[in-house]
Formats: structure tokens, C-alpha cells, sequence
């Protein structure tokens, strides 16, 4: 599997691509192509044609949950496919929770989700929306919406979905991530780990029956995280014994320090490109 970060807060050093606080990975397994997330805006196009990446050959368009930093691109990618595809057939297949497409607001009432209507991308892209994991390819796996059985993950909402009142609250049940098989153990892809990382690879570990995690790349949602949190999920980490740990996006640098404390935490930015047998 080929991983190329396409979006991500970070640019990396040398490499003169545009970044944003979104998240959007060109994954190549095999002979199929996957496009997770595609970030706030239109970079994610400007920043693979530099890299020499089609997102036109995408077979899967996998959302890892519905907010606008990782979803905000579709509008962008709507028009990309309207300019270069002549067909819906060629459109790719998108695969995300039921969730996803609901409105989601902030408590101030600004708008944070899907800026585009279920209606309009039904009518281009077949949706599988579901809470069950799907298997892509033999070796890469979609999570479906994740089991939360620990006590200190996932604890409290962002926002609200549908509507804006205290039995709405948006606990983000649609976050989910992928789950490679490679020939060391697992890699887990995150999008933003609203649902929570422990959570995330205890998962990943019950889809497969696989229990070696050897790398997690993505977002880990470790915002000025209290102590509580931190602590337990350094515990957590440090007994996964990763080979590699490559922490982003929504990872505050306090929490990158602390990680970096019981795991070989690697930097990340937009161009890096990850190959794992």
C-alpha cells in the first residue's frame, strides 16, 4: 500500500505544497485507488497535480466522518469530475456513516458540516452509507462506526447535528478509519479520531484478527487533551510497541511531545508518501 498525504496542517520541509487545518490521503492498494477525505478546500487537487497523482483514476472516496475540514473539498472535486469524466459510471464509489451527511453545526450555530446536499451527490456518486465495516480490498478495511468501550475517549460533543438544542448534541458517532493489513501488523488511517484512538485500534484489532499495530497515521484528536486522557492514552500507545507513530492534523504539539515520549513519533506533512508491504 502507497499512502501520499495530500492535505494536512503541516507542508512538508522542501516540498512547496499549499497546507490547511483539513485532512485528505491518495491511497494506492494494489490496483485500487482511494481518496480519504479531500479536506477544507480545492488544495487537495492543486497539491496532487504537483505530485503527479490522478485523482480522476479514484475508485473509493472514503469519508472518515462529516465535518467540513474533511469534507469541505467535495465541492471542488464535483466540478474537477465535471471538467474531466464523461460518465457517472466513472465517478468512484463513495463509502461513508449514515451520519455524515446530517447537518452539524457549532454552538454558536456556524455550519461545519457537508456544505453540499445528499440530494446532489446521490444523483453523482453511488453512496454506501453504513455503520458496518467494508471491506475494500482483501487487505484494507473500513471500519464502520466504532465501538467507544473505554472511559476516557469520545467523552464529550462537538456541536450539534440537525438542530440546535441540548438533546442534539454531536458526539460524532460517525468517525471512523481504515485498517491495513501489512506484513508486519496492522496500519491504522485516521481522519480526525473523534471517536477516540485506543478505541479506533481496538477496533481494527476485532475487524481483522490481527492484534500487532505496527503504524497509525492520521489525526488522533489530542486538543489540550486533560490529564486523565493524556495519560491513559500514553499508556495505551506505549504497550501497542508501534514501530512507527505518525500523529497529525488535529494533534496539538504539547500532545506530540507527550507521544513522543512512548512511541518513535515521525513528522507529517502534505508530500509525504508512505509504502508498507
Amino acid at each position: 500500500m502507497e499512502l501520499t498525504v495530500l492535505v494536512d496542517n503541516n507542508t512538508s520541509i522542501d516540498k512547496y505544497f499549499k497546507g490547511e487545518a483539513g485532512l485528505s490521503y491518495y491511497i494506492k492498494e494494489g490496483d485500487t485507488n482511494i481518496l480519504f477525505d479531500v479536506g477544507y478546500s480545492d488544495i487537495f487537487i492543486s497539491n496532487s497535480q504537483k505530485m503527479d497523482v490522478s485523482i480522476k483514476d479514484v475508485d473509493y472516496l472514503v469519508l472518515s466522518h462529516g465535518h467540513i475540514d474533511h469534507t469541505g473539498g467535495l465541492d471542488s472535486l464535483i466540478k474537477y469530475y465535471s471538467e474531466t469524466l464523461k460518465n457517472k459510471e466513472d465517478y468512484p464509489k463513495m463509502i461513508a456513516h449514515p451520519d455524515s451527511f446530517e447537518r452539524k453545526y457549532y454552538k454558536d450555530s456556524t455550519s461545519i458540516g457537508i456544505n453540499i446536499s445528499k440530494g446532489l451527490l446521490n444523483d453523482l456518486f453511488d453512496i454506501q452509507e453504513t455503520i458496518e465495516p467494508v471491506w475494500i480490498t482483501e487487505k484494507l478495511v473500513y471500519l464502520g462506526e466504532i465501538d467507544r468501550k473505554n472511559d476516557f475517549e469520545a467523552q464529550n460533543p462537538i456541536g450539534y447535528i440537525n438542530r440546535i438544542d441540548e438533546n442534539s448534541k454531536d458526539y460524532l458517532f460517525d468517525d471512523t478509519a481504515l485498517a491495513y493489513k501489512s506484513e508486519e501488523g496492522l496500519v491504522i488511517i485516521t481522519g480526525c479520531s473523534h471517536s477516540g484512538i485506543c478505541n479506533i485500534v481496538e477496533q481494527a484489532k476485532r475487524v481483522t484478527n490481527i492484534d500487532k499495530v505496527v503504524d497509525i497515521i492520521g489525526g488522533l484528536h489530542l486538543i489540550n487533551p486533560d490529564k486523565n486522557k493524556m495519560g491513559k492514552t500514553k499508556k495505551y500507545i506505549k504497550e501497542l510497541n508501534l514501530e512507527q507513530l505518525h500523529g497529525c492534523h488535529c494533534t496539538d504539539l504539547l500532545s506530540k511531545a507527550e507521544l513522543a515520549e512512548v512511541s518513535n513519533l515521525k513528522q507529517v506533512g502534505v508530500g509525504l508518501k508512505l509504502e508498507y508491504k
